[in-house]
């Protein structure tokens, strides 16, 4: 009886010393500036924004940030954190699984039989092709299945005051909040964690941008109107540079001599310099002499692990809409197969995806080796992969243009030498 006592009481000591730990933690992880402080010195800026008082109080009611979403600048927190975000944490091959892309197509094919008329209307008026659109609805939504679930204020608000990019969110806080000041209903303004609002989940500077009436019903509404949300998307394609009748870009087979270090927007040329370099579509059909003449970049997501592409102006479109080579190559490829084309051609190889500290740290190394990165963020995109790809033909190691620890122990190696 006296060891039951004696465990029990530990085992109360125990869960109070973690209670308090946990507690304690919390409250170590949160930002020096009181919340409700903060909200408040947002005032100023809602007000010259055309905001009222009374509807800048109701938007914050209740609101507390959500300590709990990626993104953040926390004590204690990893300074690179990619949780949520499937086109930093999954594989090439994993993200553009070719099962569901399959699946995609064929409910894009009848989706786009159901909308035609709405989509034809919408391509005639901003260039952006029809296929496309289906694609990022069916990407955005999964044809209108997915509803974001989170409170956008309370995520923006969130991003505003604790974000790693708190000014971009400080602007798109305001935005919501004209929003609101417009009409449009708190009870609509739900969103993904960075605030993403909407059927096809576009930031609030976005909506206040390219938003516009796509059924002609005297209202735009791109939460319950397809045609509207459709609308919106292919202004904001066409905002950024979208070109009418081109194609998002090429797979192509690349000659034995040339490797992934070719990668990346700094080394585009016009498609004929490729095919002179040995470049060939993948698909057997030779370029036009109007393809020829677009301005294409070698983008190659695996590395030398799966399929080579030429990326065309409009794949450079689809990511200025999502910062993300493979979810502008997911949207390619469905418009592809909703068009009527199918999958791939060249098959992807056996590869893991790296940690994020290994892509981190190996970004980190090769900038201090002199290699140029744009970003040490943890997340490979095509300069990574290239100046992986200049480190490993510099240093006659296997050019796969890919992070590995492997890689990375022969970057400290070298840099401690």
């Amino acid at each position: 009886m006296r060891l039951s006592r004696t465990i029990h009481g530990f085992a109360e000591a125990l869960g109070l010393a973690l209670a308090i730990f946990v507690l304690s933690t919390a409250a170590n992880a949160r930002p020096a500036t009181d919340f409700r402080t903060f909200v408040e010195s947002l005032w100023p800026d809602a007000k010259a924004a055309g905001v009222s008082r009374k509807t800048f109080d109701a938007a914050f009611a209740g609101v507390e940030p959500d300590y709990s979403i990626p993104d953040l600048d926390l004590p204690g927190r990893p300074k690179i954190d990619n949780s949520g975000q499937a086109e930093f944490t999954k594989t090439a091959a994993d993200y553009l699984s070719a099962p569901y892309l399959e699946k995609l197509g064929v409910q894009g094919r009848a989706f786009l039989k159901d909308h035609e008329a709405a989509l034809k209307r919408i391509e005639q008026l901003t260039g952006v092709d029809r296929y496309t659109l289906v694609a990022i609805w069916g990407r955005e939504t999964a044809y209108g299945s997915y509803h974001p679930p989170k409170d956008a204020i309370r995520m923006l608000a969130t991003l505003a005051y604790t974000g790693k990019r708190k000014e971009r969110f400080h602007d798109e806080l305001i935005a919501a909040l004209k929003m609101l000041q417009m009409g449009i209903p708190r009870s609509d303004m739900k969103s993904s964690w960075a605030g993403a609002v909407g059927l096809t989940q576009a930031m609030p500077t976005e909506y206040l941008q390219y938003a516009i009436d796509g059924d002609g019903d005297g209202k735009i509404d791109i939460w319950r109107s397809v045609a509207d949300a459709l609308a919106f998307t292919a202004r904001q394609l066409q905002g950024k540079g979208w070109v009418r009748g081109t194609r998002w870009g090429y797979e192509v087979i690349a000659p034995a001599h040339a490797d992934c270090s070719l990668e990346g927007p700094p080394d585009a040329r016009p498609i004929a310099d490729w095919v002179r370099m040995g470049f060939k579509p993948a698909n057997g059909k030779p370029f036009t002499r109007d393809e020829l003449k677009q301005e294409a970049y070698l983008m190659m997501p695996g590395g030398a692990y799966g399929p080579a592409f030429l990326a065309a102006q409009n794949f450079r479109v689809i990511r200025l809409y999502n910062t993300s080579d493979l979810y502008a190559l997911f949207v390619g490829n469905l418009s592809d197969r909703i068009r009527g084309g199918g999958g791939f051609v060249t098959p992807w190889k056996d590869f893991e995806q790296p940690r994020t500290a290994t892509v981190h740290n190996l970004q980190a190394r090769l900038q201090k080796l002199g290699y140029p990165m744009d970003k040490i963020d943890g997340k490979i995109g095509s300069n990574t992969r290239k100046q992986i790809g200049l480190y490993q033909k510099a240093t006659r190691l296997k050019i796969d243009c890919w992070p590995s620890d492997a890689v990375l122990a022969a970057a400290n190696a070298q840099a401690n030498r």
